[in-house]
């Protein structure tokens, strides 16, 4: 079956971004919990790398945890760090206490990722998986890049973000843009709705009827080649960091970026802070 393409989306000047994002995020999420739970379970490699070589003893928060399906990793070392997990979607919350099914149960928080919910540098480390995309602005997103920033350990803080791409891989299917559209996506990105479909079995309210399932579109910014990676530069600098790697500086506070890369339709890049 040929990707489909996905149907653009433009805020309006006057509409409210918050507004905007409860009606097609947030209230979305709560209605297809426990069928999109169940679609999410296996960990993406570079995540599960990134969480098995943190040290031992480290704190860190899952960012828009969703299920929770991080929150038990590293699978090689259950217990070796601990990750909380905030999310809007008191559904998924739910979910995302007892992920991993080993009768632990996960410290979850009810928030936004937009709130300043943290002592500034309580954690070790952070994540923010599939998250920022759903951010209406790009004030916004660069808002939630800061406090990731704001939240971990200026000495050695360690941040990986993920979001969707433009460029889908060959398994996807979707379609973003189409060969006339790429120019102008490729340098600032593109905002779509991307249909979710409800399996009548996994609903709130699960039916027998013949009716067709329910579709709910979900707002997404996809992010063009390069664009993460100046959302994270700019997030720092406008908190008055530096930018780069710290031996070249003699003092002050500031971001490294370890990685920037695509994987499997998405984009992430991985931050280090430092102070000296």
């Amino acid at each position: 079956m040929a990707p489909r393409k996905l149907e653009s989306v433009s805020l309006e000047p006057s509409e409210d971004p918050a507004t905007f994002e409860s009606k097609n995020v947030h209230q979305i999420y709560d209605a297809i919990a426990t069928h999109f739970s169940s679609t999410r379970y296996k960990p993406w490699p570079i995540i599960a790398t990134f969480l098995q070589n943190l040290p031992t003893g480290w704190v860190g928060f899952d960012s828009g945890t969703g299920n929770g399906k991080y929150l038990p990793l590293p699978a090689d070392r259950p217990g070796a760090i601990w990750t909380i997990g905030m999310d809007r979607s008191r559904n998924l919350l739910e979910i995302a206490r007892h992920a991993g099914g080993d009768d632990v149960v996960r410290e979850v928080v009810w928030g936004n990722v937009l709130e300043n919910a943290w002592r500034p540098g309580a954690f070790d480390y952070a994540i923010s998986i599939a998250t920022i995309h759903h951010l209406a602005t790009y004030e916004r997103r660069k808002l939630a890049v800061q406090r990731l920033i704001q939240a971990v350990d200026p000495n050695h803080g360690r941040i990986l973000i993920y979001v969707w791409a433009i460029e889908q891989d060959e398994l996807s299917k979707r379609k973003v843009v189409d060969q006339d559209e790429a120019v102008v996506a490729d340098e600032k990105g593109k905002d779509v709705m991307v249909p979710w479909v409800l399996s009548k079995n996994l609903a709130a309210k699960p039916s027998e009827d013949s009716s067709p399932p329910e579709v709910f579109n979900r707002y997404y910014h996809m992010f063009a080649k390069g664009e993460l990676g100046t959302l994270a530069k700019d997030a720092a600098v406008a908190l008055g960091l530096s930018v780069g790697d710290p031996s070249a500086e003699e003092v002050g506070q500031g971001v490294e970026v370890v990685q920037d890369g695509w994987e499997r339709s998405n984009y992430y890049v991985e931050l280090r802070r430092w102070s000296k």
